[in-house]
């Protein structure tokens, strides 16, 4: 039984919106990080920069429009 919540915890903690998620999100809308032109995620992604906390777990990122990592342009 234990094993058994640890597994759903897991396909939960990793369906939640991050910045490499997997099933490709475009993070939360929170209005204090929409309002800077932002979007929430559980951590900035390559090419994101970190601008403020979003309810104290997630971070406002904005993404880079300027000098971006070569990382970000995938093939």
């Amino acid at each position: 039984m234990r094993l058994c919540l640890s597994g759903l915890l897991f396909l939960f903690v990793i369906s939640l919106p991050s910045g490499n998620g997997l099933f490709g999100n475009d993070g939360v809308e929170v209005r204090t990080c929409t309002a800077l032109g932002g979007r929430c995620f559980f951590g900035c992604s390559i090419g994101w920069k970190w601008v403020a906390y979003c309810h104290n777990v997630l971070s406002c990122c904005l993404k880079l429009r300027r000098h971006r990592p070569p990382q970000v342009y995938r093939a």
